[in-house]
């Protein structure tokens, strides 16, 4: 056996829920994604998903998947640099510019790839990177790749992050970069206060609205327009594998920073372009999100129908202002745990653990999709309730 081998021949902490009975990672569904699914053999609500649109089987969405495969084939056999750029890529751009209100876009086969790709790419030496130290991973892949000065301050503290910024060169690039939703919490940005503090600081800002699009906003455009800061945002990124039931991302900004990205970023011009079906498929449900307002009043509805529930039966879910809703369980193995028992009662949930959280804050993530119904809730909330009561989380 070589070093390789034996080194990782110890890492056998998943063997440890696995032997428990309790391990909750790549549970098999054996269907389309909805408000139920079959995983496990049988039927579970699924309550782990971030499709908030609910348009993952939507028949329109579906339909033009199936379409642009009939027209371009499965795949575009090389990156959008070289022979893989298709017009449907650049129609989709055009879109998703005008969507965000920048001068364009660049789509890119992953929302990870745009993260960890472009904030490498986009500060150099001399510059700063300002990140809230609960960004998701790729902001934190993408910072780590930048040979620019990494600076963290603590989640929207915003004393401390103007103390970052008093760190910095007047003159250099200082790029605050921000989830506009938080993925584990469900709580926001306070982008008008770094808004602020940009103007101030003559800082630069680039936020991610993997979670804010489709769900916040004039026809789901933002966390961004939800605050009316638009055009104080130097950078905005998206991804279509949430509210736009497909799988690639993008960024958008004025044409000089797309213009060097274009040409630049190792992410978007070493990767093989979007597939036809997938760039096709995200295109038709920002249409129908566009078009179709009553959705997001939906996925509003019930989702301020959930934070009402949770609340009055005494769960804690901290801040969350979003379909994303965190019950907090404190502690690493009932965390586990209850996500087992709530899967045996037919509740799929995600388990956040670290590094995604502090052991101190570790709970179940709990999401919503303008599709569930408030029957679906009530039947969920009820199981979860029996489960925190047993495990002695919160009270009858």
């Amino acid at each position: 056996m070589g070093l390789l081998q034996e080194k990782y021949k110890q890492y056998r902490e998943p063997q440890k829920f696995m032997e428990a009975d309790v391990y909750p990672y790549f549970r098999e569904i054996t269907g389309k994604q909805g408000t139920e699914v079959q995983m496990g053999g049988h039927p579970v609500l699924m309550f782990g998903s971030n499709a908030y649109t609910g348009l993952t089987g939507d028949p329109r969405v579906e339909a033009a998947a199936k379409a642009a495969i009939d027209k371009y084939g499965t795949g575009c056999a090389g990156s959008r640099f070289l022979n893989g750029t298709l017009d449907l890529h650049v129609q989709l751009e055009k879109e998703l510019a005008a969507f965000e209100g920048k001068d364009e876009a660049l789509v890119f086969s992953t929302g990870f790839s745009v993260n960890s790709g472009v904030l490498a790419n986009i500060c150099g030496r001399e510059d700063y990177i300002i990140c809230d130290d609960r960004n998701h991973a790729s902001i934190v892949d993408g910072r780590r790749l930048s040979f620019a000065t990494c600076l963290k301050y603590k989640h929207n503290d915003m004393e401390e992050l103007e103390k970052q910024l008093q760190k910095c060169r007047p003159e250099a690039i200082k790029m605050i970069v921000v989830d506009g939703v938080f993925s584990m919490e469900g709580d926001l940005a306070n982008l008008p206060a770094i808004v602020e503090l940009k103007k101030k600081y003559n800082a630069s800002i680039y936020v991610d609205e993997a979670h804010g699009l489709g769900v916040f906003g004039r026809e789901g455009r933002g966390v961004c327009d939800h605050f009316g800061v638009t055009d104080d945002v130097d950078i905005i990124m998206g991804t279509f594998s949430k509210s736009l039931a497909s799988i690639g991302g993008f960024v958008a900004a004025d044409f000089d920073t797309i213009n060097f990205l274009r040409h630049t970023c190792r992410t978007y011009i070493f990767s093989a372009s979007n597939t036809p079906a997938a760039t096709a498929a995200a295109m038709e449900a920002l249409h129908i999100i566009r078009t179709e307002p009553e959705r997001i009043e939906r996925l509003w509805n019930v989702t301020n129908y959930a934070l009402k529930r949770f609340r009055e039966e005494g769960f804690e879910i901290g801040d969350t202002e979003s379909p994303i809703i965190p019950l907090y369980v404190r502690n690493v193995d009932k965390t586990f745990l209850i996500t087992k028992l709530a899967f045996d009662a037919g509740v799929f949930i995600n388990p956040v653990i670290p590094p995604a959280c502090a052991p101190q804050d570790t709970l179940v993530r709990f999401a919503l999709m303008a599709t569930h119904t408030n029957e679906q809730v009530d039947r969920a909330v009820k199981a979860l309730k029996k489960i925190f009561v047993e495990q002695d989380i919160i009270k009858e």
